[in-house]
């Protein structure tokens, strides 16, 4: 685990047969550390989430339970995801203890509307930071591009095209965490802007 940005630690696990890597987040607050998309934690990384504590673990999407049951069976946290996509994360067994909604605040995050690979997709923006974190709505594969899954993975893929348009048009970041792939912590937005303007030309 290692912390990426002041008060934000990741932890990473390597998928096949993408090859890049799926990412937890643990986000220090005041009011209540979150776990974001937990992927599996080694003994020592869940040693870690259990003496640090963890409040509440937010799902960006359906398919990012993860490691979810690992984390709130051993820290008590709380697991939260849009209800458009809880069945789906229901049915893969995941235990949901409650709802996220669309301009709700949580911790340091604001929670946006992501959708399209999935109907309840998230995003969440913490403004102070100008830091944007996604789960699948945008995948930063290879380092340093960003680009989407492919369409055969995606419910609607005008829908997320959408979305990740509106987020590069209406949401101030320079910085941007992500759920599969690599961070970008500098000028993330104009990244974002190059897949946008891709769109154009599919």
């Amino acid at each position: 685990m290692r912390e990426i940005v002041a008060g934000i630690h990741m932890w990473s696990r390597l998928a096949q047969p993408q090859n890049y890597n799926f990412n937890g987040h643990l986000v220090m607050h005041p009011g209540g550390n979150l776990v974001i998309d937990p992927v599996e934690a080694e003994a020592e990384e869940l040693e870690r989430l259990v003496a640090t504590g963890v409040a509440q673990i937010v799902l960006t999407n359906r398919n990012h339970s993860r490691a979810a049951n690992q984390v709130r069976e051993h820290t008590g946290a709380q697991v939260l995801i849009h209800p458009a996509d809880a069945g789906h994360a229901r049915q893969q067994g995941t235990e949901i203890d409650g709802d996220l909604a669309v301009d709700q605040t949580i911790g340091p995050f604001r929670v946006l509307d992501a959708s399209g690979k999935s109907p309840g997709e998230v995003a969440l923006f913490w403004p102070e930071r100008r830091l944007l974190l996604v789960g699948d709505a945008i995948i930063s594969d290879p380092p340093g591009k960003c680009r989407l899954l492919p369409e055969a993975k995606l419910d609607d893929p005008a829908a997320l095209r959408a979305s990740v348009k509106r987020l590069c048009e209406t949401v101030d970041f320079d910085r941007l965490l992500v759920g599969d792939g690599e961070p970008i912590l500098s000028d993330a937005k104009a990244r974002v802007r190059e897949l946008v303007e891709s769109f154009s030309q599919a």
